[in-house]
């Protein structure tokens, strides 16, 4: 895409990443699509736009809870030898963040208001979500009392992200730094929340990162309330006891869990019926919770209706 080798850091399970200069970083969301881990060989048409688009939103939404990366969208906002290609501009333009260079911390920091996924897996086994004790009798997709903070470990390339304790977000990140990431995330997942009830969608759980400038500053970075780091319900159809209908990947992950395959990469390529839903469940997403029209953010790079 970018004729600057120089620049590449290093490509994400979803982001491409260019070092622009000492404070700047260039994120471009790519089609990729992963799941359990592994980066999937088949992509999802415009899925990198929808992440851009509503992260793009949400940073909008929630900054006065939490400052954030974003400085710029814009390709024009490039070097100009950086998208001199033919067509760059193009391909870049809807999927690309301008953001403040920060020392990006080792910690997933989950959120969750509903019990699903990994949580209601241990919640059946334990009575718990990551250590944390709650009442007996919930049942899949049941509201929790409470939001819970249940962070994870970001494990390197090529293995799982583990569910761990406060204490141990305390070890890593200093006991401080640990609280207000929990404090942080608890308030954006609230605000989240609420933006999408607005929007007839159930925000049942949501991961973000942070990252610490040189000052000191946190930051919220990556993305952040998309459908590949949540899950987004449809509210009208919520009922607890089982699966709920999406608009995220769990529909990948439905699919997959059907297939002959061991979570370990290569992971089996999608079928064309797989790619479409999945595509239409993030359009809806985003125009669902934007309120804006996906096909005028592809022409124009406007999130309005």
């Amino acid at each position: 895409m970018l004729r600057a080798e120089a620049l590449f850091l290093r490509s994400g399970k979803v982001r491409d990443l260019y070092r622009l200069d000492d404070a700047r970083l260039l994120l471009v969301a790519s089609d990729r699509l992963s799941a359990f881990d592994v980066v999937l060989p088949t992509p999802i048409p415009d899925k990198g736009r929808v992440l851009t688009g509503l992260s793009r939103f949400w940073f909008a939404e929630t900054s006065d809870i939490a400052a954030n990366h974003l400085l710029g969208t814009d390709p024009a906002d490039l070097p100009a030898h950086l998208v001199a290609e033919p067509g760059v501009v193009a391909e870049l333009r809807g999927r690309m963040m301008i953001g403040r260079l920060a020392e990006v911390l080792p910690v997933e920091c989950v959120v969750r208001g509903y019990l699903s996924g990994s949580g209601w897996k241990e919640y059946r086994a334990d009575g718990t979500v990551c250590g944390i004790p709650l009442p007996p009798g919930l049942r899949e997709g049941d509201r929790l009392p409470e939001p819970i903070f249940t962070p994870a470990w970001k494990a390197p390339a090529g293995q799982h992200d583990e569910n761990i304790a406060f204490a141990r977000v305390e070890s890593l990140i200093s006991p401080d730094l640990a609280r207000r990431v929990r404090e942080a995330s608890l308030a954006l997942y609230r605000r989240g929340a609420a933006v999408c009830e607005r929007a007839a969608i159930v925000l049942a759980d949501t991961k973000f990162e942070f990252g610490v400038l040189p000052s000191g500053e946190l930051l919220l970075v990556d993305e952040a309330l998309t459908p590949d780091s949540s899950r987004f319900w449809d509210a009208d159809a919520w009922s607890p006891g089982g699966p709920q209908p999406s608009y995220d990947k769990q529909f990948v992950r439905d699919w997959l869990e059907r297939q002959q395959w061991d979570k370990r990469a290569p992971g089996p390529g999608l079928p064309a019926d797989i790619v479409a839903g999945t595509r239409e469940r993030y359009v809806t997403a985003f125009e669902r919770i934007t309120g804006g029209s996906f096909a005028r953010y592809l022409e124009e790079d406007v999130i309005a209706p």
